[in-house]
């Protein structure tokens, strides 16, 4: 189990709660990469108010760097260790680990 921010509810600051997820091994054309840094952006505020419909419950965060740890079958461009970075990827960097499109890494 791995530490991320999720959000059930639209609302202030209050609806942010740490939770642990089981992030799972990454599926064809994904990639599990563990976060170094990352972005918080003034948007963010916009989705958890609910101003930017978001399908709940669902994470915060669309930009972040890492250390790829998997990789799923079909993922070519990048392999584990690493260093990949995204930005505008699906929301949910607020966590310290999450399998992504490999799609949207940046080496």
């Amino acid at each position: 189990m791995v530490k991320a921010i999720r959000i059930h509810e639209t609302g202030s600051p209050e609806v942010l709660k740490l939770e642990d997820v089981d992030v799972g091994e990454p599926g064809p054309g994904q990639a599990r990469v563990r976060h170094t840094y990352i972005a918080v952006n003034f948007i963010d505020t916009y989705f958890r108010t609910g101003l930017y419909p978001l399908a709940l419950p669902n994470g915060l965060g669309s930009d972040a760097v890492g250390v790829v740890e998997a990789v799923g079958p079909g993922v070519t461009d990048i392999r584990v260790g690493d260093r990949v970075g995204y930005l505008i990827g699906p929301q949910g960097s607020y966590s310290q680990v999450r399998v992504m499109p490999a799609e949207v890494l940046i080496p």
